[in-house]
């Protein structure tokens, strides 16, 4: 009987809580998140530096990378 090997993906830290690694780039990540990276009201920072939105497209992400997305709300 073999043992079959598992892979270990690699894994980020998204607002506070490990999750795999599937997204080459933060537009690719907030899109599998169903989160519309044109929504207003929205800041993504990548290991502690807020990342502008007109590089969300080119800013790759790596194993280890520490993701805070924030929503900004309206109410009283």
């Amino acid at each position: 009987m073999t043992k079959a090997s598992s892979v270990a993906l690699p894994r980020i830290r998204v607002n506070g809580a490990d999750e795999p690694l599937a997204a080459a780039t933060i537009a690719e990540f907030l899109s599998q998140r169903g989160i519309d990276p044109a929504g207003r009201g929205l800041a993504v920072a990548l290991n502690g530096a807020v990342v502008p939105r007109a590089q969300w497209q080119d800013e790759h992400l790596n194993e280890g990378d520490r993701i805070e997305i924030v929503h900004a709300r309206q109410g009283g």
